[in-house]
């Protein structure tokens, strides 16, 4: 197959400020230490491989968490016995609601919260985070970075053509890492489960030839989509997958979690590039 008649889509995950700025909430990277791995410099390479491809890519799919301040993985959500809020980072299983450890500030949540840690736990995906609140609805965090926003509008203007952007996480009483499904999904929001049909994300990805997979963050919101679409693609479609590595950063918590996911999937038929030399 030819470049020229290959169907190329991107699959860009939460490229937004809150991520990618050092002015953001929950920047990855280190703030203090300019790295040429950190979700800043990540935003810059992505956006030059977007304005080189321009003319080549025939859909972009873009990702957007978007949270309410009042959210299970908020320190508002929490208190401790003598009724202190978590710090950011803090780690929430589903013993540690059991036994008081952290309880929901609004006591008639407690139910609801010991049948999520608990599913959480059962799932075996991760632990409950409490985030710093960021990619807060209508705020400046929740936007697209510059770099990337820019690239994307430049592909829109020139092709005519409209970014298909995919809106999660405003359920809040659930994760959304995953942008197809929930970490536990709520049966009350459709929004929530899993969706495979017509229209839906995984369906209209099935229709490209190669996929570019980027965005932030590597350990979490990539990992879990990426891993959510290749279940229910078809083992035989998972290599039509390139994640481009120099765009893309872990948070880090657990630094085995990024590299076990690269392993995992190139295992599994994933391609890897970086942004220069892909489709170079």
């Amino acid at each position: 197959m030819s470049k020229k008649s290959m169907k190329l889509h991107f699959l860009i995950i939460d490229p937004q400020n809150d991520f990618c700025s050092r002015k953001g909430t929950l920047f990855v990277g280190d703030p203090l230490n300019p790295k040429p791995n950190s979700a800043e410099t990540d935003a810059v390479r992505l956006g030059a491989c977007l304005k080189r491809l321009k003319n080549k890519i025939d859909d972009i799919h873009v990702t957007l968490d978007e949270h309410h301040p009042v959210d299970i993985a908020h320190p508002i959500m929490w208190k401790d016995s003598k009724g202190n809020k978590p710090n950011p980072f803090t780690m929430i299983s589903y013993e540690d609601v059991l036994n008081g450890v952290w309880v929901p500030f609004d006591p008639s949540l407690i139910p609801m919260a010991l049948n999520y840690t608990k599913k959480l736990k059962d799932n075996g995906r991760y632990v409950l985070v409490i985030w710093p609140p960021h990619c807060l609805i209508g705020t400046w965090g929740a936007c697209v970075v510059d770099p990337v926003f820019e690239s994307l509008r430049e592909w829109e203007e020139g092709k005519f053509a409209i970014v298909d952007y995919v809106t999660k996480g405003s359920n809040y009483t659930t994760e959304h890492y995953s942008a197809v499904q929930a970490d536990v999904p709520d049966p009350k929001d459709p929004g929530s489960m899993l969706q495979t049909g017509p229209g839906s994300l995984i369906h209209t990805l099935q229709e490209a030839d190669l996929i570019a997979l980027s965005g932030q963050a590597l350990d979490y919101c990539v990992a879990n989509t990426v891993r959510d679409i290749a279940n229910n693609f078809g083992e035989d479609n998972i290599k039509k997958l390139v994640l481009l590595t120099d765009t893309t950063s872990p948070v880090g918590l657990d630094p085995t979690l990024g590299p076990n996911f690269i392993a995992e999937m190139a295992q599994r038929g994933m391609q890897l590039s970086t942004s220069v030399d892909f489709l170079s």
